[in-house]
């Protein structure tokens, strides 16, 4: 039993992989977390968008979505090539074996000298301090649950390899 890492934008995923995926986010995001939302957003389907997942035996056990940033709630533009993470999940049953770590540090690597941004949950500002992330904003509640905006400088990738493992 070998994890093995895919990335792929959403036209190239075969069929039963991509709904594998989006349940994850659903039972994760809108089930365990109990946040009645529409999860599926269109923003998958942007020409620029990938998604990062990590299987085993064919089964999907985590999944984050790297996105091209575009202008946030108030109108404010992005900054020209910066990208964005979301969507960050793993299954129950998974957690604790470092994958969202790991895929993580393949998304920041994509990101290569970029700007990225994302929303964290409070809880996790430290965890994704640990990639050279920083809060770059004041908190806000989405669906209930406390976030904080943050954001990490384009780095070289040799900065993002030597990330701590979880």
């Amino acid at each position: 039993m070998t994890v093995q890492f895919r990335i792929s934008s959403v036209a190239l995923i075969d069929p039963l992989r991509l709904y594998d995926l989006l349940r994850l986010r659903v039972d994760v995001f809108v089930v365990e977390q109990e946040c009645a939302y529409p999860e599926l957003d269109g923003r998958d389907v942007e020409p620029d968008a990938v998604m990062l997942w990590a299987e085993e035996d064919e089964q999907v056990l985590a999944t984050v979505r790297l996105l091209v940033d575009h202008a946030d709630d108030t109108g404010a533009a992005a900054a020209a090539d910066a990208l964005r993470i979301g969507r960050v999940a793993t299954t129950p049953a998974a957690r604790g074996r470092g994958l969202a770590a790991d895929l993580m540090r393949l998304a920041l690597d994509r990101a290569e000298g970029r700007l990225v941004r994302l929303d964290a949950q409070a809880h996790l500002e430290g965890w994704y301090a640990r990639f050279g992330f920083v809060v770059d904003g004041p908190g806000f509640l989405e669906d209930g649950i406390p976030h904080v905006p943050m954001s990490r400088a384009a780095t070289p990738p040799e900065a993002v390899s030597s990330a701590t493992h979880d």
